[in-house]
């Protein structure tokens, strides 16, 4: 008896021994990467003085307050330089890196590359242009992270479009922060920490492509790459008061541009599919960037992208439009700033010329709980916590661990009691951190996969036939705003339905700010009540407080591969809200 409780007590140690020296060597690596990114920080900083003591006359602001398209034009004519606009960028990145933590890492090839474009006789569409990317974006001698461990030893190859990018001359200089595994709103992993908005430090960002918000919102970038499977673009865009564009999923190349095995499983769903696409300060740079990468080389380079290019005629007609409109969409009640824009920007449009209908989206709950959320948890969470095995939870995302976590027993037969009664159990939902019913079902077999597919393609032709028979050009709705707290998105999954939607859709949707929040908005946000006014309402009034100044946006949405109607739409409204 003794012996046996001797070996027990052994057995208890020997555990415990286990598991501190695998801490040990979880904090190891995550504090190498940190130092990488650290030296990698120096190396540029010190690079960036040797470029100004060499070229001290540089005019920064100028040159930073400049948009694209002039900016381009100066690069193309050679009134300024690839070298100089480069260093100038670079020193404005260090500078909000500093204050947001948006970067992962500078890509010191950008040197190579700039190099290489000035040799070149030939000047592509972005000649000279510095492009920051989203960390996930394979650049070749680079990481794609996700913020998870098991990602740290994954070096990438260029990307499809980040081939693309360069044989138009445009220079990546800077790869960007996400939230870990990117299934979050919230920008923050345990590698390589929180990224703060620069706009207000107590505000998040927004995610997943938070980084890039964070960054080019700083002028620390004028565009930048992202990717969308929920929002990951536009929430940012919205966040941090950018433009941003989610194009139908499979208008730019995925070549390369996926993250690690673990995180590709649930971001390359063909049920709801992730989206490449730009953000920038203005529409006019989103339809640059686009209109580049919308060429003969990325068509070769991966054929499965249809070989369409940028239809210019389209992005720059003036027609009227006939703009179907909603200010809510019935499952998650917006602040009321979010709602006064689409008001507003409703009747500049109608002012304009513009045809406004009155739209409601069929079926939003439904879409959220059976639609969306089961794609990624068909399995009852078993991949998601796979991505998480070994790694460090960052808070914000332990509420879906947790609840992933449940026995699949007791998440069947919640599923069971409560999905007839979701309204009334919200609170009940809340306080188990479990944001929607349908996290916690699950398909039993591969026939209940095809079925859960095919009330997909059924929702997405009654989606098209209502917008038919109204005979719609393009939609503008609300999209989730302004700017929450930081530690926030993690409590309210639920809240990205103004999003999501689009993503289920597959349907082209871009972000363009139009106001800002006031005191009366503010004011009247204290009235609040939300659907039932229950915890979930008050986490929402909660998260948005506090945000008089920061940026109030809508959401622009067309049919599938019509991106330059989108961004026409965009530019329209963008127009009218500087001209108000």
């Amino acid at each position: 008896t003794c012996a046996a409780i001797a070996l027990l007590g052994g057995s208890v140690a020997a555990l415990g021994l286990w598991k501190w020296l695998g801490k040990k060597r979880i904090q190891k690596k995550m504090e190498d990467a940190r130092r990488t990114r650290d030296e990698g920080m120096k190396k540029m900083a010190k690079a960036v003085q040797q470029f100004r003591e060499q070229v001290p006359s540089v005019q920064r602001d100028a040159i930073l307050s400049l948009p694209l398209l002039e900016l381009s034009g100066r690069l193309q004519e050679g009134s300024l330089s690839p070298r100089t606009v480069l260093y100038t960028y670079l020193e404005k990145a260090l500078e909000v890196t500093q204050q947001t933590n948006c970067l992962r890492h500078f890509i010191p090839e950008c040197e190579e590359q700039l190099q290489e474009i000035e040799r070149r006789t030939e000047k592509g569409l972005l000649y000279g242009i510095p492009v920051s990317i989203k960390d996930h974006i394979g650049h070749k001698g680079h990481l794609a992270t996700c913020g998870l461990m098991q990602c740290l030893d994954t070096v990438m190859e260029d990307s499809v479009v980040v081939k693309v990018l360069k044989r138009q001359g445009a220079i990546p200089f800077a790869m960007t922060n996400v939230p870990q595994s990117l299934f979050s709103y919230e920008c923050s992993n345990p590698i390589f920490g929180q990224t703060l908005n620069p706009l207000n430090p107590q505000k998040s960002p927004g995610g997943s492509s938070g980084g890039e918000g964070a960054l080019i919102a700083g002028g620390g970038s004028i565009l930048g790459m992202g990717s969308d499977v929920g929002g990951s673009i536009r929430l940012p865009s919205s966040f941090c008061g950018l433009c941003g564009l989610k194009p139908t999923a499979q208008r730019l190349s995925w070549g390369l541009a996926h993250p690690c095995a673990q995180c590709g499983c649930l971001l390359l769903s063909h049920a709801v599919p992730c989206a490449l696409g730009p953000m920038a300060r203005d529409v006019d740079s989103l339809a640059l960037c686009m209109k580049a990468l919308l060429c003969q080389e990325m068509f070769q380079l991966d054929p499965s992208v249809p070989p369409i290019p940028f239809n210019e005629q389209v992005y720059s007609s003036s027609a009227p439009l006939r703009v179907g409109y909603y200010d809510t969409d019935g499952y998650f009640p917006l602040p009321p700033c979010m709602r006064r824009a689409v008001k507003e920007t409703r009747s500049a449009l109608q002012a304009a010329g513009h045809q406004l209908v009155p739209f409601s989206p069929p079926r939003i709950p439904y879409v959220m709980t059976e639609l969306f959320m089961k794609t990624f948890f068909a399995d009852g969470g078993r991949a998601f916590l796979d991505v998480f095995k070994g790694n460090i939870v960052d808070p914000g995302l332990k509420p879906q661990v947790n609840s992933c976590k449940m026995p699949r027993l007791v998440k069947k037969l919640l599923a069971l009691l409560l999905k007839p009664l979701v309204r009334l159990f919200r609170q009940f939902l809340l306080l188990l951190q479990l944001k929607d019913v349908a996290m916690i079902s699950t398909c039993r077999s591969v026939q209940e996969m095809w079925d859960h597919h095919h009330q997909i393609q059924v929702y997405c032709s009654q989606f098209i036939s209502q917008w038919q028979e109204l005979q719609l050009d393009v939609v503008l709705c609300p999209v989730l705003g302004p700017a929450f707290t930081t530690g926030y998105p993690g409590k309210l999954l639920g809240a990205i339905s103004s999003t999501m939607l689009y993503n289920v859709l597959n349907f082209p949707a871009g972000v363009v700010p139009v106001s800002t929040v006031t005191e009366a908005d503010e004011e009247e946000l204290k009235l609040y009540k939300g659907c039932c006014d229950d915890p979930w309402d008050r986490t929402l009034k909660q998260a948005v407080s506090g945000a008089v100044g920061m940026p109030v946006a809508v959401q622009c949405v067309a049919l599938p591969w019509q991106e330059e109607l989108c961004l026409r739409f965009m530019r329209e409204v963008e127009t009218l809200s500087r001209g108000r």
